[in-house]
């Protein structure tokens, strides 16, 4: 557990150096598909840490898991708003919220509660984020104006693109779990 820990925190604090910072949000997709599920990830790897030295915390707070994941939810949705975005490349209080959110509001609630949700929750959240990655797709290809005044047009497509492309890959899943049973293959 503690080096899982020690693993999460060393991915924060390279994602958080400025010249690494800096390169990841350079480009429009590294920056929301790479550098924010990267800070995820490490609240992911830190949250045994945190849940073993507050246990009546997660206990009461995040009992059946719920909790933890609508916690979960309102902070990538924020996140995926195009002016969010924009904003962490002005604003040094949402850049540094960014780098709060994603990993304690976010990757440690996520960790915490998946575990305790059902498996009709768990594929509620994924076919939730399948919808939304959809219509953020299709946003980012097909409005015909600048949502991000950092990136370029031809980069908030190949996001669009990048959001397509990971709805597929969720539907797939959700499609295997729908139509395979994995008690054939034991």
């Amino acid at each position: 557990m503690m080096d899982q820990f020690k693993i999460g925190l060393a991915l924060f604090i390279f994602l958080a150096i400025p010249p690494v910072a800096s390169f990841m949000e350079s480009v429009m997709v590294i920056h929301m598909h790479m550098q924010m599920p990267m800070l995820v990830i490490a609240g992911l790897l830190m949250a045994p840490f945190f849940q073993k030295q507050f246990p009546n915390f997660f206990e009461k707070w995040n009992e059946n898991g719920i909790p933890g994941i609508l916690l979960f939810i309102i902070i990538i949705s924020y996140w995926l708003l195009p002016r969010t975005m924009d904003e962490a490349l002005s604003l040094t209080s949402v850049e540094i919220f960014k780098f709060i959110s994603l990993p304690f509001l976010a990757g440690v609630p996520l960790r915490d509660s998946w575990k305790k949700l059902s498996d009709f929750s768990k594929n509620f959240v994924i076919t939730l984020f399948t919808i939304v990655f959809l219509g953020m797709g299709f946003l980012y290809i097909f409005v015909p104006v600048q949502l991000c005044n950092n990136y370029l047009i031809i980069e908030q497509i190949a996001l669009g693109w990048a959001f397509l492309l990971t709805a597929v890959g969720m539907i797939v899943y959700l499609l295997y779990v729908a139509f395979v049973d994995p008690s054939e293959y034991e």
